[in-house]
């Protein structure tokens, strides 16, 4: 059974992350970076000020919605995971040290992507049932493009729903799994023979600290990631800087490698990984599923912003982007290619080639405090994404299945605990494929209402 899901997932997914994804994603991000001339670059300076000034503001957010604080948390939360730690690595084990810079360039682009998602997505929102505000992809299909639309929304919504269960949540808890065992490893806390029971013991832990989370409502959700995000961003940041400082001289080495890896591979992986397309195809599919820009996932939470500025929050997906992206995820290739610990190019790799470059630094004891780190960020991407299940699954059918539907989130935290990696990344791939084209249409097609709301924005002055 699971050679026959193996064989067709990887069918699915070479053709998804073949060029259909390339034209999709690189494309559109280039034709929305043209139309609204190159905004992510030209108001940068902009961009920060503004998100960073917003994010020290303390206010309570009105009834069935989170600040904007918290709606960038929250997105934060679900960017910012294995995706950085697990990703990455897997990325440059499969694609070389080029496909970093394929990360950069999705980045570079998905900058603007992302703008325009979250301007769609505050635009277009509307309250449900109980209150709250609901947006993101499928609403902005819905009120943006029309009944005519409509089964591209239902698209999105059923391939978000499926999405979740993988991207969102049993490659987190693998990736706890195997940071919190290592750490326990490596201090004798355990033995290989107990790590099944071990794996098995988490997963149910974490199962039961998903739902009491998600269940108590969206409140609770940007409570959670206000607190949680921005404290192991920090950590991980500083514990990553030290080992690049450590091993400065390999800096301009590893740069090196990098540019000349993106466009011949080979010359740097000793042959091993030989195609241009395969380092460049592994560089954007991982650098997609960390940012999410392209997916249309982050702006389900920045529709939930206590905000009646789009544009304004809009500025929020390019920091959440840069930060991702081009802050964490490049410090992580750097403490896997500067610490010089032998990379299995052309295997599969985890979290686990990221946790060597850390003790190749610090020793043995690092493991305690990146299983930590590593912790905290997959806990909070299953919450962020869970938000995002509901907001589908709710779409799909009626408020009536959020609670059945969180419910069945968390357990599926169990089945991650105990199942091969491999296989899960694969399968996560090609749903974030998915899900990224009836969004991509959708941004495309309303890619003038984005331009138009910017021009307004700032020709009235919105901005001050």
């Amino acid at each position: 059974m699971l050679q026959m899901i193996e064989t067709v997932n990887s069918a699915v997914n070479n053709f998804i992350w073949g060029v259909p994804a390339m034209v999709c994603i690189i494309g559109v991000g280039l034709f929305l970076s043209l139309r609204l001339r190159f905004i992510q670059i030209r108001k940068f300076p902009y961009a920060i000020k503004t998100t960073i000034g917003r994010m020290f503001r303390k206010r309570e957010a009105s009834d069935g919605t989170m600040t904007p604080f918290q709606a960038v948390c929250t997105a934060l939360a679900a960017t910012v995971g294995t995706g950085n730690i697990a990703g990455v690595a897997g990325a440059i084990a499969i694609g070389g040290p080029g496909a970093v810079f394929w990360m950069w360039v999705s980045a570079l682009l998905g900058m603007c992507t992302k703008f325009a998602e979250v301007t769609l997505a505050v635009h277009f929102r509307e309250r449900n049932a109980q209150g709250d505000l609901v947006g993101g992809p499928m609403y902005y299909i819905k009120n943006g493009l029309g009944r005519h639309w409509q089964w591209l929304a239902v698209a999105f919504s059923a391939f978000g729903v499926l999405t979740v269960f993988g991207t969102g949540n049993a490659t987190q808890v693998n990736t706890i799994t195997t940071a919190v065992n290592s750490a326990l490893l490596n201090y004798n806390v355990i033995s290989e023979d107990f790590v099944t029971v071990s794996n098995l013991i988490m997963g149910i832990l974490i199962a039961v600290l998903v739902g009491l989370v998600l269940l108590g409502g969206v409140k609770r959700i940007g409570s959670v990631t206000e607190k949680l995000v921005p404290f192991m961003a920090l950590f991980y940041i500083i514990l990553a800087l030290g080992v690049v400082f450590i091993n400065i001289r390999n800096v301009p080495q590893v740069f090196a490698s990098i540019i000349q890896g993106a466009f011949q591979p080979g010359a740097v992986t000793g042959g091993v990984v030989g195609s241009f397309f395969l380092s460049m195809k592994k560089g954007v599919s991982r650098g997609i599923f960390s940012n999410e820009a392209g997916l249309g996932t982050g702006s389900i939470a920045h529709a939930c912003a206590d905000t009646r500025k789009p544009v304004k929050q809009g500025f929020f997906g390019v920091f959440e982007v840069f930060a991702d992206t081009i802050v964490i995820c490049t410090l992580t290739a750097l403490v896997i290619l500067c610490s010089g610990i032998p990379v299995p190019y052309g295997n599969d790799a985890g979290a686990e080639l990221t946790i060597r470059g850390f003790i190749s630094a610090y020793g043995n004891w690092v493991s305690i405090f990146t299983a930590v780190s590593m912790c905290c960020f997959a806990f909070s991407t299953i919450i962020g994404w869970g938000l995002y299940g509901a907001r589908c699954i709710e779409f799909l059918f009626s408020p009536k299945v959020i609670k059945p539907f969180m419910v069945v989130y968390s357990l599926v935290a169990i089945l991650g605990a105990t199942v091969d990696l491999g296989l899960l990344w694969s399968i996560a791939e090609t749903f974030n494929g998915l899900m990224s084209i009836p969004n991509l249409i959708a941004v495309f097609l309303l890619s003038g209402t984005v331009v138009k709301l910017v021009r307004e924005y700032f020709a009235d002055g919105q901005e001050q």
